[in-house]
């Protein structure tokens, strides 16, 4: 996988907007096959998000076996806006929101609903839809052709669903006994989020920056 994906996956992963909702759907009627449903649902949507970006990049570069004169622009001016919102996020860490009050439908989600909810939350969260955007242009002006392309899709949604599969798995095996530990994890991705993102966004502005001074 390219490094550069390491980064984009982690914001992804380590979003509330990733983890709540996982675990709030948890807590429906029906946890496991609703969980499974919301777990295939975000695959899916990050997948295909994912792939649009990758297939813009070939249409503006001429196709996914050579790098497109462009893509070391595009990547200092990602690294460079990249770094500023991680400083912005820090600066205002401390009037971060929680979970907005929706969240609280999950109680009552149904399998059917869960999967396209997961797909409608990849899309409608901003920082999912950039991430997922910037990881498409990187795996797509990389020139790693079709089959590299696909295996670097595959390798960030992984990565980028790991905070989401984990809770879904662990609570199909173990059932309710893992209620405690999951409620505790929510509060603190709730108080910390903000700080870790902002961290998570400046290394890999660094990282996208550096990447696109070395291809000039």
């Amino acid at each position: 996988m390219l490094p550069a994906l390491i980064p984009l996956a982690l914001v992804v992963a380590l979003s509330p907007l990733s983890i709540i909702p996982a675990i709030l759907v948890l807590s429906s009627p029906a946890p496991r096959p609703t969980g499974l449903a919301f777990l295939a649902g975000w695959l899916v949507g990050l997948a295909v998000l994912t792939q649009i970006f990758v297939e813009i990049s070939s249409v503006l570069g001429g196709g996914l076996d050579e790098p497109p004169p462009w893509a070391s622009w595009v990547r200092i001016v990602a690294g460079g806006a990249l770094i500023a919102f991680g400083i912005y996020k820090w600066l205002i860490r401390r009037r971060s929101e929680h979970s907005p009050r929706w969240m609280s439908s999950f109680a009552t989600i149904t399998p059917a609903r869960a999967i396209l909810t997961a797909t409608v939350l990849v899309v409608i969260n901003p920082k999912v839809l950039f991430m997922c955007a910037a990881a498409g242009l990187a795996i797509g002006t990389e020139g790693l052709g079709r089959t590299g392309a696909a295996v670097g899709v595959a390798c960030y949604v992984a990565l980028a669903a790991s905070t989401v599969a984990i809770p879904i798995l662990a609570y199909a095996v173990s059932g309710d006994r893992l209620d405690r530990p999951l409620d505790r994890l929510k509060h603190w991705m709730e108080a910390q989020h903000a700080a870790l993102v902002a961290a998570i966004l400046v290394v890999l502005g660094a990282l996208v920056l550096y990447k696109g001074i070395h291809g000039l």
